[in-house]
């Protein structure tokens, strides 16, 4: 199953570093930069989908957050739904998010 997590690349926030510091701690995900995903109020946007998953959509991340983005992302693959029960490992991220979207 293909686990994506895409990043804004157009919001005035640095989307761009914040994908390269997420696939540097998680060589494993799959960490694509996108055109404006329509937050721009909450710079920067990251979205997580995966097939027959639980979509996720956070606004307001920061660079500084992107150990917490890639400990999302693996929490995120290995939970059979994708629902993440608990997000306290997440820290402030957790604070970020703007909806789970059911599968």
């Amino acid at each position: 199953m293909r686990h994506v997590i895409s990043i804004c690349g157009d919001c005035e926030g640095d989307g761009a570093a914040l994908a390269a510091a997420v696939a540097a701690r998680d060589p494993g995900a799959e960490v694509r930069v996108v055109p404006c995903m329509n937050l721009c109020s909450r710079p920067v946007t990251v979205a997580a989908r995966a097939e027959g998953k639980a979509a996720y959509l956070f606004g307001g991340v920061t660079p500084d957050e992107a150990e917490a983005v890639a400990t999302f992302a693996r929490m995120y693959a290995q939970a059979p739904d994708g629902v993440i029960a608990d997000a306290r490992p997440l820290g402030r991220l957790r604070l970020c998010l703007i909806g789970r979207i059911p599968a």
